[in-house]
């Protein structure tokens, strides 16, 4: 398997029909509903795993991003102590000098985690500040040191970009060739972002691609992949291509995500938007 898809393979991945995704693979895909559907949906996996298991450790994605509030207000509804779950956010923007971005800046995901989350949680209740962990572009060792300590991630939650990257894990760049298995196995690292990801970025920010950051630290693809369980989320109507590229395209660095069909542990969540077969035609 080369990894580049045919342009008759890419015709036949978007006419996949919503009940047919994910048929053949060991990717369970469910059909969620719309946008607050969705948060909802994530946010009651995270207080039912928490709930269960109280020192969790979790990976999670800053996007999807409206579970956290609602998550927050179910932890204090319930009084659940969250004191020991750990948390190791996905990634994080940096400067130009490979630096994490201000926490004050607006597009700093610790920041958004800080407004959104942790101070909506009454503080006897909030996962204790050492548990609250970003990957550090000055120590990309730490998040493995992390993870070891604990025994392991019990799950790992994310997204899935318009290029089907997972974390900042990008796609390589035309002319860049990697190994299928060595791409699975790159650690937490520091990376340029993608033109795409940029450009489907700047959509949270009126499309002001000049302010979204260049480079990111990211939890690489080890880290994720050696989670116990994968669960992945989709809302976005632009979703609904990469989705079947990512559960009926090659398990290929061309698309990060696909690797979720090598794990035997993984789910997908898809809103009604994204399980709808694209619509291709010119208006």
């Amino acid at each position: 398997m080369d990894g580049h898809t045919t342009e008759s393979e890419v015709a036949n991945h978007l006419s996949i029909p919503p009940e047919s995704l994910g048929t053949g693979t060991p990717v369970i895909v469910t059909v969620v509903g719309d946008l607050q559907a969705a948060a909802q949906h994530f946010a009651t996996a995270l207080f039912d795993e928490i709930r269960e298991k109280p020192d969790a450790v979790l990976i999670l994605p800053v996007g999807p991003v409206d579970q956290f509030p609602i998550l927050a207000s179910m932890i204090n509804d319930a009084s659940l102590d969250c004191r020991s779950v750990v948390i190791i956010n996905m990634d994080e923007y940096l400067t130009e000098k490979d630096t994490w971005i201000p926490i004050d800046h607006p597009l700093s995901f610790r920041g958004y985690m800080n407004r959104m989350f942790y101070d909506r949680i009454k503080p006897e209740l909030a996962p204790l500040p050492a548990n609250r962990i970003f990957p550090d572009p000055t120590d990309l060792g730490s998040i493995q040191g992390i993870i070891d300590s604990r025994r392991g991630v019990d799950t790992c939650y994310g997204g899935i970009g318009i290029n089907g990257h997972i974390a900042f894990n990008e796609p390589p760049e035309p002319g860049e060739e990697v190994r299928t298995d060595l791409f699975a196995t790159r650690p937490s690292r520091v990376l340029s972002i993608t033109r795409e990801t940029r450009t489907i970025n700047a959509n949270t920010v009126g499309g002001a691609i000049s302010v979204i950051p260049q480079r990111a630290v990211t939890v690489g693809m080890k880290e994720i992949l050696a989670a116990r369980r994968l669960r992945f989320y989709c809302n976005r109507p632009w979703q609904s291509a990469v989705i079947r590229e990512v559960l009926h395209g090659p398990i290929s660095p061309q698309c990060p995500a696909s690797f979720l069909r090598t794990h035997r542990h993984a789910s997908i969540s898809i809103t009604s938007c994204v399980a709808k077969i694209p619509d291709i035609r010119l208006r």
